[in-house]
């Protein structure tokens, strides 16, 4: 039965684990959990199942699990009491921990990892001050992780495979269980079931060759035809050429590539090449594929869908065999929920293995922000035939949700470990030979699919924002790199030092200095003034801050009488003018997170008569919308400006009212402005500060990135390389403590999967 046309009335932290296809275990209880009994006051309790409780409460307590890790734990408990079992608590306390793991990013626990680090495997306390999380508690837990495991009788692997082994509530996949079992991983049984099906769906597409895979064969002659008008001659290894023979091979492949690499733009020759051997093919009898364009987000959606049309403009189709022509390369990129069909109020999508998707080619951009549950339910709506691509940044953050599909199937794209025979194949299909340090015979089948792009086109010679980039992807900065930035001594870097404050009075004049940043944007704090600058041989406009897309509204001369389209041209130009800068942060709380930051700058913006208020609803209010909206056609993640517009009742005087309204730019890549009312927004945020999370598949003129100055397992060097992309122009650096930049560069995401290893283990069997 399809899992996304079920219903699911099972108890919510039970659908943690199981898959919704599948009944829970007879007998089973789904009542809810009884309610955390206060921890025990003596340091070590001194049975195993007073020691669960005391652990499951501290933490609660003090902010480090969940209270749905805790729930979950306590319905695995009654879920075997119901079956006459005594759960060991040592399981009880693995449940929680594989909860808490999920809900940080984890798809599953490595026993063999935690028992080694287990406070750092679960980032427990989750401050590098131990113990701080929660001051004001007085109840805080007196030892750790480690402690626990050991107290419940988990001191080894191999104790605690065999209390799970022996436990009702853990299975080895073949079976319905809470929990799953899976060499020394432990999963809920929901995340085990979708990364089986995410590395079936990839591992099946490996194995089907295309058309143009055998390089003697008519279709791969076509294919080289496109690929030499596509690609004109040049010297030097083109890697974009390479990506598109590689990728067009078998039915899965994936483009990674830093910023400015093209990724787009070979995607674009890809789907004209494909469609060339489509047109051309005896087997397909002309007819060509169906392409469709998906992202995870709407913002990501709508600039994959501002860039692809100009690709497209730009192809010589008329040169291309096979008659291939503007309208066989699809503009139009919808959200991935749009795509399933998502169910509002649900987990659940009208398309699934009963309701294929009717396409032959599905090409997902922003992939790293793609998590394993929906990847699965991806694949799940695909028809077997379906060929798909993949495209992302392999460095850039991964997913708020569990999984991190592109990070751990590009695992190895750097090195390529591509197989003599591929090396082969591609010199045959383009003319161009791989490097040496590329190939290796021990390569697996999935490296063959993995094509990383590694030539910039965006940054010109010399640039910062390229450089430092590249050096926190290395993890290290450098003495030289950071006295460059301090120095001006690029001109698309401006770095920004703010002493940690002692106290209150030094704290609000470091947030006035990055206030009146955000506002100006700081040109002369850039070299030369941020002026006699270009790019690709164009002048590059000086940085700007916010106060550009305030004084464009405050500047208009439109009235009551202006026609719409008036009104709709001026909410683009400030919707544009408002992309030129974005104040990027680490965290959402604290002084120097979203939540303070945005409240700051709109009490400065009052200040500074550029806003006429700070809290509510106003003119001049910047909004990031959280959720999916359906009804509204809203997506998580665009962005809208508030209006004051004389579009109300007529007043006795014959003068129209002001109402507000929130312009948003058209999802779809119309050139049309859809105009809301606040009352109808319900999941929104200001926005003048943004997470780095929620800027993902978003780029701004001018970007700045605030780091706290106190050291946060949130800090890694991921989340610093996503903030400095995120600039296309301009990047600035707001730096409390430089050592705290230091260590974050140096800590790195590892989030504990097996889906490439599955993939491989699929090829074997």
């Amino acid at each position: 039965m399809n899992r996304h046309d079920t219903p699911d009335t099972r108890d919510a932290q039970l659908s943690l684990a199981l898959g919704e296809d599948e009944p829970a275990a007879a007998g089973a209880t789904t009542s809810p959990p009884s309610e955390i009994s206060s921890p025990p006051t003596s340091e070590l309790p001194a049975t195993a199942a007073d020691g669960l409780d005391y652990w499951l409460a501290a933490w609660q307590e003090a902010g480090w699990i969940r209270p749905l890790d805790v729930a979950f734990a306590r319905t695995v408990r009654e879920l075997t009491r119901a079956q006459g079992e005594a759960t060991a608590p040592l399981v009880i306390l693995l449940a929680a921990l594989v909860s808490h793991q999920v809900g940080r990013g984890h798809v599953c626990i490595d026993l063999e990892a935690l028992l080694n680090d287990a406070s750092g495997v679960l980032a427990m306390p989750p401050q590098d001050e131990p113990y701080a999380l929660n001051p004001e508690s007085h109840r805080l837990p007196r030892s750790s992780a480690a402690d626990a495991l050991a107290h419940l009788g988990g001191r080894t692997v191999t104790e605690c495979v065999r209390a799970l082994t022996v436990s009702s509530a853990v299975g080895d996949g073949s079976y319905s269980t809470p929990l799953v079992l899976d060499g020394t991983r432990l999963y809920l049984r929901r995340y085990w079931l979708y990364e089986q099906a995410v590395a079936r769906g990839i591992h099946a597409r490996l194995q089907r060759p295309t058309l143009v895979a055998d390089a003697a064969a008519p279709a791969a002659g076509v294919l080289t035809r496109a690929l030499d008008i596509l690609f004109p001659g040049s010297g030097e290894t083109d890697y974009q050429k390479l990506a598109c023979a590689l990728v067009a091979r078998t039915g899965f492949g994936v483009i990674t590539g830093g910023p400015g690499t093209g990724k787009t733009t070979t995607v674009v020759k890809l789907l004209a090449a494909l469609q060339a051997v489509a047109g051309e093919s005896d087997e397909r009898q002309g007819r060509k594929l169906r392409i469709r364009l998906a992202a995870p987000t709407g913002k990501a959606a709508a600039r994959l869908n501002e860039s692809i049309g100009g690709a497209v403009h730009d192809l010589p189709l008329a040169a291309l065999p096979g008659n291939v022509t503007a309208n066989d390369i699809p503009v139009a990129v919808s959200t991935l929920h749009r795509l399933l069909g998502s169910r509002p109020g649900s987990r659940f999508f009208r398309y699934g293995a009963d309701n294929p998707l009717p396409l032959d080619i599905l090409v997902i951009d922003e992939a790293s922000m793609v998590d394993l549950e929906m990847m699965a339910a991806v694949f799940e709506a695909l028809p077997p035939y379906a060929q798909v691509i993949l495209l992302g940044d392999k460095d850039q953050l991964a997913s708020v949700d569990a999984g991190a599909v592109l990070g751990d199937l590009c695992r190895r794209a750097q090195q390529g470990f591509y197989q003599p025979r591929t090396a082969r194949w591609l010199t045959a299909v383009t003319g161009q030979s791989l490097p040496d340090d590329f190939v290796d015979p021990e390569g697996q089948p999935l490296d063959q699919a993995i094509a990383m792009l590694r030539k910039t086109y965006r940054f010109e010679a010399g640039s910062g924002i390229q450089q430092l980039a590249e050096a926190v992807n290395q993890g290290c900065l450098g003495a030289d790199l950071t006295a460059r930035c301090r120095s001006a001594e690029f001109e698309d870097v401006l770095w920004l030092d703010i002493p940690r404050a002692r106290d209150q009075d030094e704290r609000e004049a470091a947030l006035r200095v990055l206030c009146r940043h955000t506002v100006s944007g700081s040109p002369q704090a850039f070299r030369n003034g941020g002026k006699q600058r270009e790019a690709g041989g164009r002048p590059v406009p000086p940085p700007v801050g916010y106060r550009h897309y305030l004084e464009l509204m405050q500047q208009h001369t439109l009235t009551a009488e202006s026609p719409r389209e008036s009104w709709d041209a001026l909410a683009r130009s400030v919707l544009t003018a408002f992309g030129h800068f974005q104040l990027l942060c680490a965290l959402r709380r604290g002084p120097w997170g979203v939540e303070a930051l945005n409240e700051r700058i709109a009490r400065y913006l009052v200040e500074q008569r550029l806003l006429a208020r700070a809290d509510g609803w106003y003119a001049g209010r910047p909004v990031l919308i959280t959720g999916h909206d359906y009804n509204l056609g809203l997506m998580n993640g665009d962005i809208g400006i508030t209006f004051s517009l004389p579009w109300g009742r007529v007043d006795g005087e014959g003068r129209r009212e002001q109402v507000l309204r929130v312009a948003f730019p058209s999802s779809d890549g119309a050139d049309t402005v859809r105009w809301v009312s606040p009352s109808r927004l319900q999941r929104l945020e200001t926005v003048f500060a943004m997470t780095v999370h929620k800027s993902q598949g978003s780029e701004f003129t001018h970007t700045c990135l605030v780091l706290p100055d106190h050291p946060s397992p949130i800090l890694t060097r991921e989340l610093i390389y996503t903030g400095i992309t995120r600039a296309r122009s301009w990047f600035s650096l707001v730096v409390g403590d430089e050592e705290v930049l230091e260590r974050s560069v140096r800590q790195q995401i590892a989030r504990v999967s097996a889906l490439s290893n599955r993939i491989r283990r699929h090829g074997r069997e």
